[in-house]
């Protein structure tokens, strides 16, 4: 099994230390809202976002559950481990590293958020929620490089969550809600246009 590639520590960018700074408060209370960092390309962005995931201690999640629902936390499960909980049922634990999900420009709404899996629908017959990015992020960071370039659909279905706590799917006869909990940090290169107002608030 390969192993992983090596990280470049977070302690060894040089300089930077106000964004260094923002990016441990945030990891420390994500609810400050974000952090957004701008620069030209080559200037590290990615990196120290990268490096800060390496600082951050593991996360505890209830094993096999697509949403990464935190076991110590009643507020953070979805449905189905929540019902477990109150019924008494033992839940497997499984420790994690946290990692960077990385929302690509090329996403999709049904890949952000979920949507219905068409695939085991059309072969068991069955209606099933394919978790998106957002369950993906849950107790983990979402980075969204080049964010003045995300468009207003997809800005909308990420500040929702990032806001509540939570991930709200209502479409294709799916209507159900999972606990979407990360640190969002977000790149730009100011070069290659505005951030629109609703990310800048």
């Amino acid at each position: 099994m390969p192993s992983e590639r090596p990280m470049y520590p977070f302690s060894a960018m040089i300089g930077q230390e106000k964004l260094k700074l923002a990016l441990l408060l945030n990891a420390i209370n994500p609810r400050i809202g974000g952090v957004l960092i701008t620069g030209a390309n080559g200037t590290g962005k990615s990196s120290i976002v990268r490096a800060l995931s390496d600082l951050l201690p593991k996360i505890e999640v209830i094993k096999n559950c697509p949403f990464n629902c935190d076991p110590e936390d009643p507020t953070n499960m979805c449905l189905e481990c929540s019902s477990r909980l109150k019924l008494g049922k033992h839940q497997a634990i499984e420790k994690r590293k946290m990692r960077v999900v990385q929302l690509p420009l090329s996403a999709t709404e049904d890949r952000v958020i979920g949507a219905l899996d068409t695939e085991k629908a059309l072969r068991e017959g069955l209606k099933s929620f394919q978790p998106g990015i957002l369950a993906d992020a849950n107790q983990n960071i979402l980075y969204i490089d080049e964010v003045n370039l995300l468009p207003d659909y997809l800005a909308h279905a990420i500040l929702d969550p990032a806001s509540s706590g939570w991930n709200i799917v209502q479409r294709e006869s799916i209507s159900l809600s999972h606990p979407s909990r990360f640190i969002l940090i977000a790149s730009m290169n100011p070069e290659e246009g505005d951030l629109r107002p609703q990310l800048r608030d």
